[in-house]
């Protein structure tokens, strides 16, 4: 159940010429997170706007945001505001973090560990080929498969993830109730349904060139990691490999043939730090200490929030992992030789059940398992 007036006052905000994700986070520091007091204080104050704010400021579109209101309504929709306990910490840490983002599907999968697999739109049929390949194999170790839903490696790897049954996020560069590219219809219901589809950009809003780099640097910065599968030299994926760099994730990229021109872009990214990779097990190795620490940093921000919800009932797959965990400090190599599961799989299985209360993190990557 949405608090309608709450929403309302983010919708408000959130489309205010000039104010953009800065302006409007500047303001919920000075007014203690609370959108209505920042809403009704920016009226107040209107003189100091520009003319486009004051006047939307002063009468909002009230079709546009009933439009947005019912876009949440829905099953499955969601705003996810900066001040929520649940928005994802990896964004924080960015240049120009968002203020708030728009998601249809599940919200969760934001919080676990994820790779950006990213490439060109015109791909050929190998590199679609070690795109699926990489995301099954990523995917089943534990990773979110993260992607822009553009044609080429992003579409493969999203639909092998979905494929393998896989979580997988999207993240656009339009509003959430738009497609882009029209053919990836459903795709982004897949993807919505197995996984969720994010947005900055409030519904109804259009692709736009402008917007793509905006989206870019979410990508990078829900990841862990970004892996560049094919690339020209003036590929966009470069720009969210640069954005990767500058947020401090790692930069992985699959070397190729001299002789094929979407190398290049890849062979720059290896000349200029990005780490050559052949298997994904590559990946896994780099980004397993960087998803333990993440998850250690959800367990702290959310156990007050955990503590306050109803305990979700056990599924047998989570009673297992807690069998085979016992009540001695475990290391987490040795709980994935005890149960047979890849170390970053482990890793989010146990995140969930530390935001639970049944399981602790202890230094040296150890876990234990808490008293009923």
């Amino acid at each position: 159940m949405i608090d309608t007036d709450l929403c309302r006052a983010w919708l408000i905000l959130l489309r205010t010429p000039g104010l953009g994700p800065a302006g409007l986070r500047e303001q919920l520091v000075a007014h203690d997170g609370d959108i209505q007091c920042v809403l009704d204080g920016l009226r107040r104050h209107a003189a100091t706007l520009p003319e486009a704010a004051r006047g939307w400021l002063r009468q909002p579109d009230a079709a546009r945001v009933a439009a947005d209101l019912a876009w949440l309504a829905r099953p499955g929709h969601r705003l996810l505001c900066c001040t929520d306990e649940d928005f994802p910490p990896l964004l924080e840490t960015i240049p120009q973090p968002p203020a708030a983002l728009f998601v249809a599907g599940e919200p969760q999968w934001l919080l676990y560990p994820q790779v950006a697999i990213v490439g060109a739109r015109a791909a050929s049929l190998s590199g679609r080929a070690h795109a699926r390949a990489f995301a099954q194999a990523l995917g089943r170790a534990g990773l979110v498969i993260t992607s822009g839903m553009a044609d080429g490696i992003d579409g493969a790897a999203h639909l092998a993830a979905l494929d393998a049954g896989v979580p997988t996020v999207a993240v656009i560069g339009t509003g959430p109730d738009r497609v882009y590219p029209r053919k990836h219809h459903e795709l982004a219901r897949r993807i919505a349904a197995q996984g969720a589809v994010v947005s900055e950009f409030p519904p109804g809003t259009q692709a736009r060139a402008d917007h793509f780099p905006r989206r870019n640097r979410l990508l990078a910065g829900l990841s862990l990691g970004t892996l560049v599968v094919e690339a020209g030299l003036h590929s966009g994926s470069l720009i969210t490999a640069r954005l990767a760099v500058e947020q401090s994730r790692e930069v992985f990229a699959l070397p190729g043939s001299i002789h094929n021109p979407l190398a290049r872009g890849c062979h720059q990214l290896i000349r200029d730090g990005a780490r050559l990779v052949e298997t994904a097990s590559e990946i896994v190795e780099v980004l397993v200490p960087a998803a333990i620490a993440l998850g250690r940093e959800l367990a702290s921000r959310l156990e007050d929030t955990a503590a306050l919800s109803p305990p979700a009932p056990m599924d047998a797959a989570s009673e297992a992992l807690l069998d085979a965990l016992g009540h001695a400090p475990t290391a987490i190599d040795e709980l994935a030789d005890r149960t047979g599961q890849a170390v970053a799989g482990l890793t989010s299985a146990l995140l969930l059940l530390e935001l639970e209360g049944k399981v602790e993190a202890l230094p040296g990557n150890r876990f234990q398992r808490l008293p009923d």
